[in-house]
């Protein structure tokens, strides 16, 4: 109790009197000048550097990490703590990060979907990297009109493998996401592609364009947001925890963030839940050198 008034008077030494305050809170004045000449703890020297760490690696992920990603980017250097002790350093140093907010899509049920099963059932879980992938399309605004985006993510990996954008949602954009998906070589015989009901992915067009490539198509069978929940929460966290800060005034610029986002910081940088607070092409180049090293 002591040590926390003499903190208080130190605090706020500029404000009020010395002599005052140690009245007010019935300390002696030799005994705060005392605490003023003491050197640090070994404790209290600890926290201050790992009060720095914390603010290093919330200032590099774009201030986008809450006190668990922090605290697990601490593991990963070595320094051991609590969480709760990282929660608290945060909220001293007024570390607040983007706030996720609840994603309402309108999943489309347009159209006939053509009979083409649910080969998923709500389960975005795979074994091996290249076997089971999801597919969504979103928008960006900008001054000149929306900048559509489509992406393509590995169940295993998290990985946004493939992604296409164009001032248009006709198929060539989401069959220019599968090709670069199919071009990196990971996407397996018989892989599995499940989006939405959306016309593009139910079209006869697509349906050739995946046979061609050994893809078997999936699509959910609700009409609700959570049969492609993975597709869209990847989406929520790219618009909350980047674009939303931006206002463009030209596709071009939306495109550059949108790839700075996607390439420079959640596929190589950005520690995901759901991989044990591990970035995707970790898991992925992991998963992909494992039968080699073996």
């Amino acid at each position: 109790m002591t040590l926390a008034k003499y903190e208080l008077i130190d605090a706020e030494k500029a404000c009020h009197s010395i002599v005052k305050m140690c009245s007010w809170l019935s300390v002696s004045r030799s005994g705060y000048y005392e605490w003023r000449e003491r050197p640090a703890s070994a404790t209290a020297q600890r926290r201050t550097l790992l009060a720095a760490s914390v603010a290093e690696i919330f200032a590099g992920s774009h201030e986008t990490y809450g006190y668990r990603r922090v605290h697990a980017a601490l593991g990963r250097r070595g320094e051991h703590c609590s969480a709760e002790l990282v929660r608290a350093l945060m909220r001293e140093q007024g570390l607040v990060p983007a706030q996720v907010r609840a994603f309402r899509p309108v999943t489309t049920v347009r159209g006939d979907f053509r009979g083409i099963p649910d080969l998923v059932s709500r389960d975005f879980t795979a074994a091996r990297p290249g076997t089971k992938l999801v597919g969504d399309i979103t928008y960006v605004r900008t001054w000149e009109g929306f900048l559509y985006l489509a992406t393509v993510i590995d169940c295993h990996s998290k990985a946004v493998l493939g992604w296409a954008m164009a001032d248009h949602y006709r198929t060539e954009l989401v069959t220019d996401a599968i090709r670069m998906a199919a071009g990196t070589g990971l996407l397996q015989p018989g892989a599995l592609f499940h989006t939405d009901r959306g016309s593009n992915y139910t079209s006869d067009e697509f349906g050739r364009f995946l046979t061609g490539l050994g893809i078997r198509r999936s699509v959910g069978r609700t009409g609700v947001c959570y049969d492609n929940a993975m597709a869209e929460s990847f989406f929520s966290a790219l618009k909350n925890e980047w674009l939303h800060r931006y206002v463009f005034t030209t596709r071009a610029k939306a495109r550059r963030q949108v790839i700075r986002y996607i390439e420079g910081f959640y596929n190589h940088r950005r520690l995901h839940s759901a991989l044990g607070y591990r970035p995707p092409f970790e898991v992925l180049n992991e998963s992909v050198s494992a039968p080699t090293a073996a």
